[in-house]
C-alpha cells in the first residue's frame, strides 16, 4: 500500500541530503484523494463549523438582547432622574419662594417691633418728662409756700405780741404738718 504523503513529497528520491520539495505533478499528487479531503472535511466540518456559528450567533444576540436591556434600564434611571431632577427643583423654587416670603414677613416683624419699641421709649421718655415737671412744680410750690409761710410769719412777728404770737405759729404748724403730710402722700 502506497503512503499518503508520497503523492506529495517524494520521499523515495533524495537528490540532496537534507532537502525538501514538493511535487509539482498535478497527475501525481492525486487531485481525488484532495478532494476526498475536502469533502470529509468539509460534510464533518459542516455540523462543527454550523455549531460554532450558532454558538457564535447566540451570544452576540444575547450580548444585543443584555445590551438593549442595560439600554431600556438606563433610559428609565434617567427619566427617574430626570422627574427627581425636576421635583428637586421645584422644591428648591418653593424654598427659595418660602424663603424669600419668610425674609419679607422677618423684615416687617422687625419694622414692627423696632416701632414698637420707638414708640414704648417714647412713651417713657414723655412719661418722665411729665413726672420730673410735676416735682419741678411741687418744689417750686414748697419752696414759694415756705417763703410764703416765712413772710407770713415776719409780718406776724412784728405785728402781734407773744401770746398771740405763739398761737398763730402752733395753727401755722399744724396746718403746714398736715400740709406736708398730704404733699408726703
Amino acid at each position: 500500500m502506497k503512503n499518503v504523503t508520497d503523492p506529495f513529497v517524494s520521499l523515495g528520491h533524495w537528490p540532496s541530503a537534507g532537502s525538501f520539495t514538493f511535487n509539482t505533478d498535478i497527475l501525481a499528487t492525486n487531485p481525488i484523494n484532495l478532494g476526498v479531503v475536502l469533502g470529509v472535511l468539509i460534510y464533518f466540518g459542516k455540523g462543527v463549523l454550523n455549531d460554532l456559528l450558532d454558538n457564535r450567533k447566540q451570544k452576540i444576540l444575547s450580548t444585543i438582547r443584555n445590551s438593549e436591556d442595560l439600554r431600556r434600564g438606563a433610559i428609565e434611571q434617567l427619566e427617574r432622574a430626570r422627574a427627581h431632577l425636576r421635583k428637586v427643583e421645584m422644591k428648591a423654587d418653593e424654598y427659595r419662594m418660602n424663603g424669600y416670603s419668610e425674609i419679607e414677613r422677618e423684615k416687617a416683624n422687625l419694622i414692627n417691633a423696632t416701632s414698637d419699641s420707638l414708640e414704648q421709649l417714647e412713651n417713657y421718655k414723655n412719661e418722665t418728662l411729665h413726672f420730673e415737671q410735676q416735682r419741678a412744680i411741687n418744689q417750686v410750690r414748697q419752696q414759694v409756700f415756705q417763703q410764703a409761710l416765712q413772710g407770713a410769719l415776719g409780718t406776724l412777728n412784728s405785728c402781734l405780741n407773744s401770746e398771740l404770737h405763739f398761737r398763730t405759729i402752733n395753727a401755722n404748724i399744724g396746718i403746714l404738718i398736715r400740709a406736708m403730710e398730704e404733699i408726703t402722700d
